[in-house]
């Protein structure tokens, strides 16, 4: 049969229906609206749920070869790094034996001076562990929110350090959670004292960077680079002796008179996760003794009660006398 005299024209079935338009149209706007009731309802949020489910062991079968291959290579570098480690724990401790030998002599002669001059012992400070949770979403400060709260006894001006120094201190406590206002944050201040000189100070913290600033210190201050600031506890709240920061520059401007001292705080909350928590030093000192201070005001206010009536006495006295005088006359 030629094929010029083929049909070809479809079988009536396939000619049923809305045209191929109208159905483009229609299949068009029922994806464009389940796409919107996805994005606003979540519809397909349970069948995406149990999809994962249902993968979720095809996907580890094929994360295994992987996994496998990661742990082996860190088992090899671990086991280089801690051969390291050990060859500088060996060098160190042989280097600081001596040291460490001259450290214990010197604390047994300060215990035994204190014991002689009869000194009251350093204050014991409570202490607990806690973690770092995340930091505050707040960009003009800077403060890390930490997993203790209330419930567990934090208390607000508790200070807050790591295994370097001083960190922060806690501004805002919760239930479960605490707020720590870092010592870098624009609002931050800590008393502090150069151990080199034994000269006190305020340590500030910085809005333009995440620094430190020495202010109101002389132009003349005895203030070198490298000087290691340590917590004074006049303050009441850090415990005395906490290393803070360290002298990074120095500025003595001519037009001021203040020297302009840029400090580098020895704590890094950003590569910090576990601090701890100390009690605020004011909590832990001794109760002013109000026996001494009662008698003493007691003694002054009879003091000044008797010599007022020994004066109205005398004052009356003339009266009296005067009064005799009058009497005796016819």
């Amino acid at each position: 049969m030629p094929l010029a005299t083929l049909d070809r024209t479809p079988p009536p079935f396939f000619k049923q229906g809305p045209s191929a338009f109208t159905r483009l149209m229609f299949f068009s706007a029922l994806a464009i609206f389940l796409m919107v009731a996805d994005a606003r309802w979540k519809m397909t949020q349970p069948v995406r749920a149990a999809v994962a489910t249902v993968l979720n062991p095809v996907q580890q079968a094929l994360l295994a070869p992987s996994r496998a291959w990661d742990q082996l290579l860190h088992y090899f570098a671990g086991m280089d790094e801690a051969r390291a480690v050990q060859a500088r724990a060996q060098h160190l401790v042989t280097t600081q034996a001596e040291r460490v030998m001259r450290m214990e002599e010197l604390a047994r002669e300060n215990a035994r001076l204190r014991a002689l001059l009869t000194l009251r012992p350093r204050i014991e400070v409570a202490t607990s562990s806690a973690e770092i949770l995340y930091d505050t979403q707040d960009p003009f400060t800077r403060k890390v929110v930490i997993d203790h709260g209330g419930s567990q006894g934090v208390v607000l001006g508790s200070p807050v350090v790591d295994e370097t120094g001083v960190l922060g201190q806690v501004t805002r406590v919760y239930p479960l959670t605490s707020e720590v206002t870092l010592v870098t944050d624009k609002d931050a201040a800590v008393p502090v004292v150069n151990v080199r000189t034994q000269q006190r100070g305020v340590a500030y913290g910085t809005a333009q960077a995440r620094g430190m600033e020495l202010r109101f210190m002389a132009g003349n201050a005895d203030v070198q680079v490298g000087d290691t600031l340590q917590t004074s506890g006049l303050d009441g709240v850090y415990p005395a002796g906490l290393p803070v920061a360290k002298v990074a520059s120095v500025d003595r401007r001519a037009d001021s008179a203040f020297a302009r001292i840029v400090l580098a705080p020895l704590s890094s909350p950003d590569s910090t996760r576990h601090v701890l928590l100390l009690q605020p030093a004011s909590s832990q000192m001794p109760e002013r003794p109000a026996d001494a201070a009662s008698g003493a005001a007691s003694a002054a206010e009879d003091k000044g009660r008797h010599g007022k009536g020994a004066h109205h006495g005398a004052s009356k006295s003339p009266g009296a006398a005067s009064g005799a005088t009058s009497g005796a006359r016819p």
